[in-house]
């Protein structure tokens, strides 16, 4: 998948960003729609500060002059945007070691020695990103943004890393989702802190609440009204389980774990970055432990797995 070089500070970016408001909350969206490497940053205005939340790659400056930054996880295309903004910089406990230190994010990708160095150099070069940045505080499950006269309340939706988080901006109720993207591409879990259990969890909580707009960073966007959301979240879901599903009529064979992470779960056969072996291994794994679990998969021969 490839990446372009980021906008420098004294350059106009090649993917612009246009305002769109949702209630007195703004979505900084990105004129190719949020598509890889880019995003839709969000926007808090309160009558005592302002938020923003994942600073893309699109942004070239601080357009808000935010009184404070909150990266809904530790992945480099929430992060990309950071080196814009002076503001005290947030993030959940469990990812915010890897928003404050490249050495920490690469770490968690699972990546082989083969693969770190083209990952090392499409993070510096593409996205900008410094070998540190000293000062991430990490928060808790529940934390809250007091604005004054809106209320940004942190959502811990792990699976995707385990430090995902929501948020949910009240009173205009606006939930974002970060990553819980609703593309057709599907759930991402491939990094060495995901999980697909707690991915569907996390699936099942944010159907369950009630909001006016859903916003996500990458493709759709914003989604008005829970029942449109309530569909989409649905068919997102479901990729989840058309992969479990392609894997076990796969294994109608004895497989090894290698030919069934060249099978790829996720990625098309044409598609080629440094990162996609490592999240077809890491998907592949978590399938297969899942799989086994329940008894629907077994290890027929030592390395081999078949279906039962």
């Amino acid at each position: 998948m490839p990446t372009p070089t980021p906008p420098t500070d004294t350059a106009p970016t090649d993917v612009p960003f246009a305002e769109q408001h949702y209630g007195t909350v703004t979505v900084l969206t990105a004129a190719n729609g949020g598509v890889v490497p880019y995003g839709n940053s969000v926007v808090v205005r309160g009558s005592e500060g302002t938020l923003v939340i994942d600073p893309s790659l699109a942004l070239d400056r601080d357009p808000v002059g935010a009184d404070a930054v909150l990266i809904s996880h530790a992945h480099e295309d929430h992060i990309a945007g950071l080196r814009h903004f002076d503001a005290d910089t947030y993030a959940h406990d469990l990812d915010a070691p890897a928003v404050g230190s490249l050495e920490v994010l690469i770490a968690g990708y699972g990546l082989e020695p083969d693969e770190l160095d083209a990952m090392s150099d499409a993070l510096v070069t593409d996205y900008g990103l410094p070998a540190e940045r000293p000062g991430v505080i990490g928060i808790d499950a529940g934390h809250t943004f007091d604005l004054g006269d809106h209320i940004a309340t942190v959502i811990h939706l792990p699976g995707h890393t385990a430090g995902h988080c929501g948020v949910l901006i009240e009173p205009d109720g606006f939930l974002y989702l970060a990553d819980i993207d609703l593309t057709s591409f599907g759930p991402m879990y491939g990094d060495v802190g995901s999980s697909v259990d707690d991915f569907l969890t996390s699936i099942d909580r944010v159907g369950e609440i009630d909001a006016r707009w859903y916003g996500t960073f990458h493709h759709k966007g914003v989604v008005t009204g829970r029942a449109e959301f309530a569909t989409r979240l649905a068919a997102y879901r479901s990729r989840i389980l058309e992969r479990e599903a392609r894997l076990v009529e796969f294994l109608a064979e004895p497989r090894t774990f290698d030919e069934i992470v060249a099978h790829r779960l996720v990625y098309r056969p044409h598609v080629d970055a440094p990162w996609v072996n490592a999240v077809e291994r890491r998907t592949a794994t978590l399938h297969l432990e899942r799989l086994i679990g329940v008894g629907a998969v077994d290890e027929a021969e030592p390395g081999r797995y078949r279906r039962m």
